[in-house]
């Protein structure tokens, strides 16, 4: 081998060494601290390779929820959905900490029937395998047959074999504040993967030491690991992950080495799903926090 190829194979190597992980999803507020009762907060919501660069799809709007300081529901304003990012206001229009976010929950999986195998919680091709009406040889311009429905668990037959299902619960939320920081947002549900903050999450500064409780269920998440990115790698060679994991008590403890945006993920996995036939259960958590200058 010349010296040429040798050092294309290197680059290639040293390429798939520093790849970027699978595509993020995730919410940008325009801040997160104000001040007053008529502020807006400007939210982005996206799923992408660099954090907070929109270059793949936008985020749904739809499943995005508001909820007030005092934790009755609010509403998002002014929606809108581009070709690589969505984006959406809230009227800040009462003093404390607001949520917005989405929360997802569903089962996901597979089973067979005579041998054929059926996916659940996804969309198939129409009725048939067609993409038109009338199959092939239908004209060009026919409209398309619209994706058959997702299977659910309820479609399952009794004669069905190799039933492997899955419970995917997941949360992506944002906190702002207007005026001073409250709690209330912050009560536990009990279920899935949650953030329960000692430090609020509206008032990190960098250099200084943070500390973000995890629960399960609403009972700390031991051992469970997090990642924290920080946006910008558009603009860096490194990605400046850092991979930290939580104590005994669920307690994260976080020190920022730079203020700006960054993005949060824990995710884990168990076997204690409620759902019938449900033999594996997957939750996430993903934020952003904002970071400030001392």
């Amino acid at each position: 081998m010349t010296r040429l190829p040798r050092l294309l194979a290197a680059a290639a190597l040293a390429a798939l060494a520093t790849a970027a992980p699978a595509h993020r999803q995730w919410l940008l507020p325009s801040g997160t601290v104000f001040s007053g009762t008529d502020s807006w907060v400007t939210v982005d919501s996206a799923v992408s390779n660099d954090l907070f660069y929109a270059d793949h799809q936008p985020g749904r709007l739809e499943g995005i929820k508001v909820w007030q300081p005092d934790g009755t529901p609010g509403q998002i304003q002014n929606g809108s959905t581009g070709r690589y990012r969505s984006v959406f206001d809230v009227k800040l229009d009462k003093p404390g900490t607001w949520k917005i976010g989405s929360e997802m929950s569903n089962v996901m999986g597979s089973f067979k029937v005579d041998g054929v195998e059926k996916r659940i919680g996804r969309r198939g091709p129409p009725p048939g395998g067609m993409a038109r009406p009338g199959g092939p040889g239908a004209p060009a311009d026919a409209p398309a047959t619209p994706p058959a429905p997702p299977l659910t668990v309820a479609d399952i037959p009794a004669n069905a074999t190799d039933v492997k299902l899955t419970e995917v619960i997941g949360r992506n939320e944002i906190f702002v504040t207007t005026g001073e920081p409250t709690q209330t947002v912050f009560k536990p549900t009990g279920k899935g993967l949650e953030l329960s903050p000692i430090t609020h999450p509206d008032e990190l500064v960098a250099g200084e030491a943070t500390r973000f409780r995890f629960l399960v269920d609403g009972k700390p998440a031991a051992n469970l690991k997090v990642t924290v990115v920080p946006g910008g790698k558009r603009y860096r060679d490194a990605e400046g992950a850092m991979e930290l994991t939580t104590g005994a008590d669920g307690v994260l403890s976080v020190t920022w080495p730079n203020a700006g945006m960054y993005w949060l993920n824990a995710t884990t996995t168990d076997a204690n799903s409620s759902m019938p036939r449900v033999t594996q259960r997957r939750l996430s958590y993903t934020t952003t926090v904002e970071v400030m200058t001392p």
